[in-house]
């Protein structure tokens, strides 16, 4: 018998019925609310992104109006329709989610024991008709498609932040990842990194400026004013050769300006291609060989978008109100933060079994639940339960 360290069911405890009724209370997400309460759809949701390869308001409704659902939430046989459902995503508070989502990320971040505070951030775009929504990030100008565009930071192995972006100006990079990097609370927590999709250097001044800590990519045409030659050690690498360390001033675009504050590049030569690759930051303690690997580690957040869309659907909205968006992208992150706490803590290797399994685990639990109910003896078929 397949024994794990630790169950779903376990943690999701991690937030409390007390908790949940407490924040409903903080965000007033209930005012005026009978049957669809905050709680109820942050089970329906979790539940249904969980179980369907296509989540969708239909989907929702089925499985809300299901006896295995009124049983895994808890509640009364009640039905439900989809336009009801889509109704309370388009207005519900959705400062209940982000606090659920905020909270469920301390808790995993200690139970990780997460000690290396790197936060990377980057972007993914989603794009549908433009009849159907009123955005203005239009896909080029003879085409009827448009997106949005979310900005996400993770930490250790779990999402930390995100935030949605639904105007033409934030398709560039520029207005969106540094918005997102300064509306962040804990950004002062540890190093953070981005692509070289930002470049203006405003703000790398603002970052030092506020005492984030950042590393970044920046093209190798760069104008700056050389302050100083670091020494460095060679170090055995297999990815960068490390060829200069410097000190340097940007100078100011268009003019000859040297700008006041300080930064470090660090240029390198890519063993596999032979190109040069510059980094930038402000941390000069590091040595040149760390800084390029803590860029390396900015892929994690591919592997992340790659993940949430092909394993949690995040590609397909339920909901085309940015309201019912943003409660939707705070469900699925805390679905990618129980399903990545779940597979580290469990030792298990790919995002399809882990899914699985948990979807296994509902199962069996709901069952032995059945069998209790009906007078019987769960222990009797414990061979044939994965939670026995």
């Amino acid at each position: 018998m397949e024994l794990t360290l630790m169950k779903f069911s376990k943690l999701l405890s991690y937030i409390s019925e007390e908790e949940l009724a407490f924040l409903s209370v903080e965000t007033k997400v209930d005012q005026q609310v009978k049957k669809l309460k905050g709680e109820i759809m942050f089970k329906l949701l979790l539940y249904s992104l969980l179980e369907s390869n296509k989540p969708s308001l239909r989907v929702l409704e089925q499985y809300f109006n299901s006896s295995k659902f009124q049983f895994l939430a808890n509640t009364s046989k009640v039905n439900t329709k989809y336009n009801s459902i889509s109704d309370r995503l388009t207005t519900i508070n959705s400062d209940y989610f982000e606090r659920i989502f905020n909270l469920l990320f301390e808790k995993y971040s200690r139970l990780l024991k997460q000690t290396k505070s790197i936060q990377i951030y980057d972007s993914t775009m989603i794009g549908l008709s433009s009849k159907l929504v009123d955005w203005s990030m239009r896909l080029g100008r003879r085409t009827n498609k448009v997106q949005l565009k979310f900005t996400v930071g993770i930490q250790g192995d779990i999402p930390c932040t995100f935030k949605i972006f639904s105007e033409a100006k934030d398709l560039c990079e520029d207005n969106t990842i540094p918005k997102a990097i300064l509306e962040y609370r804990y950004n002062k927590s540890g190093i953070v990194v981005f692509d070289r999709g930002v470049q203006k250097r405003t703000t790398f001044i603002r970052f030092s400026e506020e005492d984030i800590i950042f590393v970044s990519r920046i093209k190798t045409s760069i104008n700056y004013h050389l302050v100083d030659t670091i020494d460095f050690k060679e170090e055995l690498n297999q990815n960068i050769e490390i060829i200069e360390d410097l000190k340097i001033n940007f100078i100011e675009r268009g003019s000859k300006k040297k700008l006041p504050t300080e930064f470090r590049l660090v240029k390198g030569i890519i063993n596999t291609s032979q190109k040069e690759i510059y980094f930038i930051t402000n941390n000069f303690e590091l040595s040149p060989y760390e800084i390029a690997d803590i860029y390396k580690r900015r892929w994690e957040v591919e592997v992340f978008f790659k993940y949430i869309k092909q394993e949690l659907n995040f590609k397909y909205l339920m909901n085309r109100s940015l309201n019912g968006i943003k409660v939707t992208v705070y469900m699925t992150l805390i679905l990618a933060m129980l399903i990545q706490v779940y597979k580290k803590l469990n030792k298990l290797k790919g995002f399809k079994i882990v899914k699985v399994k948990i979807a296994n685990e509902i199962h069996d639990s709901l069952l032995r639940e059945i069998i209790v109910l009906s007078g019987g003896n769960p222990d009797l078929v414990g061979n044939y339960l994965n939670d026995s």
